[in-house]
Formats: C-alpha cells, structure tokens, sequence
C-alpha cells in the first residue's frame, strides 16, 4: 500500500513555497494565479467526464495537460513558458468545425458544455487576477496572452460539444 504524505506544515504560517524554493504568502497574485488555473483545469476535468466525442475529449484532456505546465511557469518551476500560439492552432482548428454559431448562448445545453463555461469562467478569472502582474511586468506578455487565450479555446470547444449534443437529438 502507498505511503503518502502530503503534509509539510510548511503552509501552517500562511506561506508557501514557489518552485523557486522562495516562501511566498498563500494570498500572494502569483499563487491566486496558479490556484485559479487549478480551478480551470478541476472544471474542464469535469467536461471531459462529463462526456464528449473522442476527438474533443483529445482537446480538453490536452488543455488540462498544458494547464499543469502553466501552473508550473507561473508557480516559477522550470517549465517552458505558455504558448498562446498553441492555444490559437486549437480554435482555428475547432472554430472550423462548427457549423452554426453564435455569440452569446446560454450553458446548459450538455453537462459537458455546461463544465467547458465554468471552466471558460474560471479562465476568465484567471486572466484578471494576472492583469496586476502584467501590469508589474511580473509576467510576460507571451504568458498573458495564453491566459487572454484560454478562454476563448474553452468557448469555441463547448459551442462544438454542444452542437454535437444538438446533433444526437435531432
């Protein structure tokens, strides 16, 4: 059997410790930021239970992937970098493939697509707490625009999984 153990008590003092090995306080941005993209990808975890067809299933598991590699650049580990680019090449790719669309809709067509707009909600929120840091120049542009990104990928991946359960019910 496993023996884990998460607990370091280094947190006990309301700090914690950046990849870095720096002590930060636990309300620092830098740690609201990395915390609000662990809320994203716990979210889109759920849209991919949640079910959806193979292909996007591949592209939310894909953008939890990355999201623990952004987690990490932000929590200053030695990771690369985010790229928004990437994020650019999925919504070109999903924004193809959706056949009818519109700007505004209301979640709640799928749980699935449900999960995909708290998770774009989520990311939204992420980008705000980053603003400040942007600002400060603590981050860089390349990383905010991945933030400026992420929910506009989220968007476009739940308008197809919604389409998609629109098509099932046709």
């Amino acid at each position: 059997m496993a023996n884990i153990n998460i607990t370091t008590k280094g947190g006990d003092r309301g700090t914690t410790s950046l990849g870095n090995g720096t002590r930060i306080d636990k309300d620092d941005r830098r740690v609201e930021l990395y915390g609000t993209l662990d809320e994203c990808q716990a979210a889109l975890g759920i849209a991919r239970a949640a079910g959806a067809s193979p292909r996007t299933a591949e592209d939310i598991f894909f953008l939890e992937d990355y999201l623990f590699s952004a987690m990490a650049y932000f929590a200053e580990c030695d990771f690369p970098e985010p790229d928004p680019n990437i994020l650019e090449n999925i919504s070109a790719r999903v924004s193809q493939s959706i056949k009818e669309g519109s700007i505004f809709v209301r979640p709640g067509d799928s749980s699935c697509g449900a999960a995909l707009h708290l998770a774009r909600t989520i990311a939204r929120r992420a980008e705000r707490v980053a603003t400040p840091l942007f600002r400060e120049k603590l981050i860089t542009d390349k990383s905010y625009a991945f933030l400026n990104r992420l929910s506009d990928v989220i968007y476009l991946i739940s308008l197809k999984v919604d389409e998609e359960e629109r098509e099932k019910k046709s």
